[in-house]
């Protein structure tokens, strides 16, 4: 019944997936209350709302954003490809890919919490193969829908685990590229403690690893949504400096400035995950 459900969504205008998302944006936030302070408490201690009125209108924003996000997310898994990448408007930066093809050094694609993160993976896998770090679910019913939504055209997925890490160095040394969503919380051992928006976030250190390990170049990618349902803009851009966790971040912090509202501010960047030593506690060797 609920594979039936996401396929009729599938089918609807984007005008009108994205407006039934506002709907499921506000519903998500009044049915859970940790969802709700996390989103309030991100928002506030960003500090890209500068006062109460631009506090609120940046929150009803992402409310509506978070909403969109995920009914799109669900609608691109089960739309026809060749339907799903009609929804790219514009690509702005391949100029950048293109440069970094030709090194045949492989590539890294920063792709935050940001916008349609799901569309530019797709995007570039019509083109090219590339690989994508994803967190296998919890529930194990969702990996076969997670699989024939995102595998598709030349995308192939890989697992975080060692056997993931082992198929993205894989692929960088064939000077292929690979996709990783730099603002997910990693696991002990795996990151280290870096200011995002002016607070200590445990950040990946795989990235500098395998940019270091490979030569390759590391961009950027962002899928922006456009307002009314009128689709995508795929915006691609180099790093500014070396993929260290302080200028990984600091790239992200560009980026969420330009489109604070498709933030995912309810996502828990700040969490300590289990065995790490909380950043206040710390002591020096």
């Amino acid at each position: 019944m609920l594979i039936q459900i996401l396929k009729l969504l599938a089918r609807l205008p984007l005008p009108v997936i994205h407006g039934l998302g506002v709907c499921a944006g506000w519903i998500m936030f009044f049915s859970s209350r940790k969802y709700a302070d996390w989103t309030r408490n991100n928002i506030a201690a960003s500090g890209l709302a500068d006062t109460p009125a631009a506090f609120r209108r940046l929150l009803r924003r992402n409310i509506a954003e978070t909403g969109k996000s995920s009914l799109e997310t669900l609608a691109i898994w089960f739309r026809p490809y060749e339907q799903v990448l009609g929804w790219v408007r514009e690509c702005r930066g391949w100029e950048h890919v293109e440069t970094a093809l030709e090194k045949n050094q492989g590539i890294i694609f920063l792709t935050p919490h940001l916008g349609c993160f799901e569309i530019t993976s797709l995007y570039y896998g019509e083109r090219h193969p590339v690989t994508v770090l994803y967190r296998p679910p919890r529930k194990a019913w969702l990996e076969p829908l997670i699989h024939a939504g995102r595998a598709r055209g030349q995308v192939k997925l890989a697992p975080t685990s060692m056997q993931g890490v082992r198929g993205l160095l894989k692929a960088l040394k064939h000077g292929e590229a690979i996709g990783i969503l730099p603002d997910q919380v990693p696991a002990n051992g795996e990151g280290e403690w870096a200011n995002f928006f002016g607070r200590p976030a445990y950040t990946m250190t795989l990235v500098g690893k395998l940019a270091k390990a490979t030569n390759a170049t590391v961009l950027t990618a962002f899928g922006e949504r456009l307002p009314w349902g009128r689709g995508f803009i795929v915006h691609f851009a180099p790093m500014q400096a070396l993929p260290e966790t302080a200028t990984i971040n600091y790239e992200i912090e560009q980026l969420v400035r330009r489109k604070p509202e498709q933030y995912f501010w309810s996502y828990q960047r700040y969490k300590v995950p289990d065995g790490v030593t909380p950043p206040e506690t710390r002591t020096e060797a």
